[in-house]
């Protein structure tokens, strides 16, 4: 073994390899921090320029572009609060909090580093333990990849707020979700409300833009305020180096990530979106003073971005080890292995070893060249906080609205979004906590898929007195009970020791959310009566259990409502109270300008309409020049045409303009610069 890995180590410093291997790194930076993209597309993008390369330069490129997109999407979480990909969704609560707080420079220092902790930790992993990694793998079945998932969701009332209870409702509200189309089990369409859009599932992208970027951005507008809060000289800590330094005072909460990273990554079918909520509920949970997390806790920052690299080198041992792809960007690497003529299995670790141990070195190198080049860029990353917010909030709705067109070339997806961003800002405003919604939304096929397949394979619930089950099942009590207790502790205390994500207290705004979930939780349960018993279980359960939960949150909003009437002397009162508290005067015209910009799209097309909405939104409501208005306005579509339109060749939709203007443009004009 060590000599295949001294050779698997010259293979990838040699040329061309070492120089595709850099060049996969800029391109996984560049993928992971624009919103929307991700390293899912760049492999699907690169995968044909390796044809007839050498197996470990072909490699080089993939795996190195495709490690380090996890460290790149933290820019974008860190310094707009819009994660880059899924797996950074996490990073985005107490990230962007830093940098509020002026500290950005701190928390991508905390983030690249523990990124490269973490990220070398899967390859060890990767290395030391594919001879050994046979009977854990295959321990593993579905019963234990249920009760894992239901670990997470356990892990979900320390990431509530003020109110466990409102984070186990929509917790079941996101499994809900992903109930929408046809059915995990057999292929009967459920709750599409005939509409073809919703037949293949709610895409979660729509979902986490909408819930995270459009309250977020909408800040940003409504109170003209920069991403920092402090101001650039009243900064007196928080750069880079300190982000350093809290790692090496959290070694063991790094350490502790990157194995929950490493565990999740090797199951297949889990992923690393799942090991990143994981590791945020695990720090939260693990820590004795939670008062600060999600309102600018460096531990909210370390530990699930150490978890989200090394779950790139776990998720390579069941697709080297025994070829079962651990997601989708394994499964297309592990196409990339066999395009190369290599076969997965016994001969990766035998004939092949040097092949296996160059993938392990060249996640090294990527992780650890990734974090040094980053925090080199980072001195000029983090003056974005304090740039004025209406100079960034038009060009992160434009990359917002591309990133989701990205997912599915679809308006359905652009109306998701916005609906999605509605109800984020009155979940943040009402006190409703977004990241459960998220974290059911990655577990919810998983759970139902494995649920189905234990009863089938048990005839019933025989799969629960397995040992890796019980102890599972012991840690979601415990989980559970630690959480309650916290709660319970804090509240008699009177301390503050709620994370900032769904603590703001507005009855008056989360009472109508109550109101409604009610008897849309009852309806989805009725009619999931009618299907089958193997396409209604895990329906009957969201409807039921979410039913239960909502009205245990209407009862007690209904009381917070009833206090805060008396309080403010009437229902008017009350609501014109709530509504300045909530900027609901100022909020409404924002969503009227991302309205029309999907009703004006429908006519003029996007290569028009989000340049236009570029300059009416820099000259209307931030009153800036026409000089600055024209050069941003035609920067955006510069970067429209030349990126997603000449480079990635992205799809556009076919307007009105678009069936009459290429006929009537001269000849030297192209059509495709406008539509």
């Amino acid at each position: 073994m060590l000599e295949a890995s001294l050779k698997g180590l010259l293979l990838v410093l040699q040329w061309p390899a070492i120089g595709l291997l850099f060049l996969g790194i800029l391109l996984g930076v560049w993928l992971g921090a624009v919103p929307g993209l991700g390293g899912i597309l760049g492999l699907i993008v690169l995968l044909p320029f390796t044809y007839g390369m050498d197996p470990v330069a072909a490699f080089a490129l993939l795996l190195g572009m495709y490690a380090v997109t996890v460290t790149g999407d933290t820019i974008s979480a860190v310094m707009i609060g819009v994660p880059g990909t899924a797996s950074g969704a996490a990073t985005v609560l107490d990230g962007y909090a830093l940098a509020k707080k002026g500290q950005a420079g701190r928390a991508l220092g905390a983030a690249y580093t523990s990124s490269a902790v973490g990220g070398v930790f899967g390859a060890l992993v990767l290395g030391l333990s594919l001879p050994l990694i046979r009977p854990i793998i295959f321990a593993f079945g579905s019963p234990e990849v249920f009760m894992l998932g239901l670990l997470g969701l356990a892990m979900v009332s320390t990431l509530s707020g003020t109110s466990p209870l409102k984070g186990l409702t929509v917790a079941v509200l996101g499994l809900g979700l992903t109930t929408i189309g046809y059915g995990e089990i057999r292929a009967v369409p459920r709750y599409w409300f005939e509409l073809d859009y919703l037949l293949d599932g709610l895409p979660i992208f729509p979902v986490v833009f909408g819930l995270f970027a459009v309250p977020e951005v909408m800040e940003l507008a409504i109170r003209n305020v920069s991403i920092s809060r402090v101001t650039k000289e009243k900064v007196v800590a928080g750069g880079i180096i300190d982000g350093i330094r809290d790692v090496g005072r959290h070694w063991w909460l790094v350490l502790r990530g990157s194995m929950i990273g490493a565990y999740i990554g090797f199951l297949p079918g889990v992923g690393g979106p799942v090991a990143d909520w994981v590791a945020y509920g695990h720090a939260v949970q693990s820590a004795k003073d939670k008062s600060l997390f999600g309102k600018g806790d460096i531990r909210g920052v370390i530990c699930p971005e150490a978890s989200n690299n090394a779950d790139r080198g776990g998720e390579l041992i069941p697709m080297v080890a025994f070829g079962i792809p651990g997601g989708l960007g394994s499964a297309i690497l592990m196409s990339a292995l066999i395009i190369q003529g290599l076969k997965p299995g016994p001969d990766m670790l035998t004939l092949n070893a040097h092949i296996t141990f160059s993938l392990v070195w060249t996640l090294v190198i990527a992780n650890v060249v990734c974090a040094v080049l980053l925090m080199f860029l980072s001195n000029q990353v983090v003056k974005l906080a304090f740039v004025p917010g209406h100079l960034i909030v038009p060009g992160v709705v434009v990359t917002v609205f591309l990133g989701t067109w990205l997912t599915g070339a679809s308006m359905g997806d652009w109306i998701s979004c916005l609906v999605m961003g509605v109800l984020g800002f009155f979940m943040k405003r009402g006190g409703w906590p977004r990241p459960p919604i998220i974290l059911a939304m990655v577990l919810g096929d998983i759970l139902e898929g494995s649920l189905h397949l234990s009863m089938r394979a048990y005839r019933g619930f025989g799969w629960m007195t397995r040992p890796i089950v019980l102890v599972i099942a012991a840690l979601i009590v415990v989980s559970f009970v630690y959480s309650i207790i916290g709660f319970v502790k804090a509240k008699r205390s009177n301390s503050s020791q709620s994370a900032g994500e769904g603590a703001e207290k507005n009855s008056v705004l989360s009472f109508p959310l109550a109101l409604v979930l009610v008897p849309l939780f009852a309806w989805a349960g009725s009619e999931a009566l009618h299907w089958d018993r193997f396409m209604r279980q895990f329906p009957l359960f969201v409807g039921f259990t979410g039913t239960f939960l909502a009205l245990l949150v209407l009862f007690s909003d209904t009381r917070e409502l009833r206090r805060e009437l008396k309080s403010a002397g009437g229902l008017r009162h009350a609501v014109r109270t709530a509504s300045e508290k909530g900027d609901l005067s100022k909020a409404l015209p924002f969503f009227g300008y991302l309205i029309a910009v999907i009703l004006i799209t429908l006519v003029l097309g996007q290569k028009v309409v989000l340049p236009l909405f570029v300059g009416f939104y820099l000259r209307r409501w931030g009153r800036y020049s026409w000089r600055v208005t024209l050069i941003y306005a035609l920067c955006t579509w510069g970067f429209m045409v030349g990126f997603y339109d000449r480079l990635l060749h992205m799809m556009w939709y076919e307007s009105w303009l678009w069936e009459w203007l290429p006929n009537v443009l001269p000849e030297w004009l192209p059509s495709w610069l406008f539509v």
